[in-house]
């Protein structure tokens, strides 16, 4: 298979890149690194990107922006740079790289723990995250050629528990080890319109 996965050098898209680059070509996209650039905020980078790259069979995104600050004090601007990345970005990702899967091809969205377990400053991440799994859930019965779409729900991230994890407070982390083996379900399963909730014990 040929697998396009953006956010590939982060904590989580490294790990998906190492799950499956033994047995796949993976194209690893990036920001401002990688085999190619992109910015999902952007819906003319996100073309650029499939126009270089041509075809695949998999597009697997573990990228997308988002603000914690309290409720009272979120700016239009800390809003707007999580409806742009975290959610349009996915979703324009979706739409447009549809139009560049081999039939039976596969779309992985990430979301986050948050859509279900409130968290201090995480109202916007909390209702992006839920849009992008309804998205996902609704956009399954619409996609053409058999294509799936599933997203991958983690809890926070064992590697980033230093950055992260006060955020947090008594929540479970996954390795991103382990996290990774639910986007490779996501890529090489039958399922669709799901989303795997990557946090048991929570």
């Amino acid at each position: 298979m040929k697998v396009l996965v953006i956010g590939a050098s982060g904590t989580i898209g490294s790990q998906i890149v190492k799950a499956l680059a033994a047995e796949h070509e993976v194209i690893k996209a990036n920001h401002s690194s990688g085999d190619v650039q992109i910015d999902i905020s952007s819906t003319a980078s996100i073309h650029s990107v499939f126009e270089s790259i041509g075809k695949v069979d998999a597009i697997v995104c573990a990228a997308g922006n988002v603000a914690f600050n309290a409720f009272s004090e979120l700016s239009r601007e800390e809003w707007d740079l999580g409806i742009n990345s975290r959610l349009m970005g996915q979703v324009n990702l979706t739409q447009i790289g549809s139009k560049y899967l081999h039939d039976g091809g596969n779309i992985t969205l990430t979301s986050g723990i948050i859509a279900d377990y409130p968290i201090a400053y995480g109202s916007s991440a909390a209702a992006l995250n839920g849009a992008i799994e309804h998205f996902a859930k609704a956009v399954s019965v619409e996609l053409p050629r058999n294509i799936r779409i599933n997203v991958v729900s983690p809890t926070v991230v064992t590697e980033s528990l230093e950055t992260y994890g006060d955020y947090f407070p008594g929540f479970n982390s996954i390795n991103a080890e382990d996290l990774a083996k639910y986007y490779v379900r996501s890529v090489l399963g039958v399922e669709t319109g799901q989303t795997f909730k990557a946090f048991a014990g929570n």
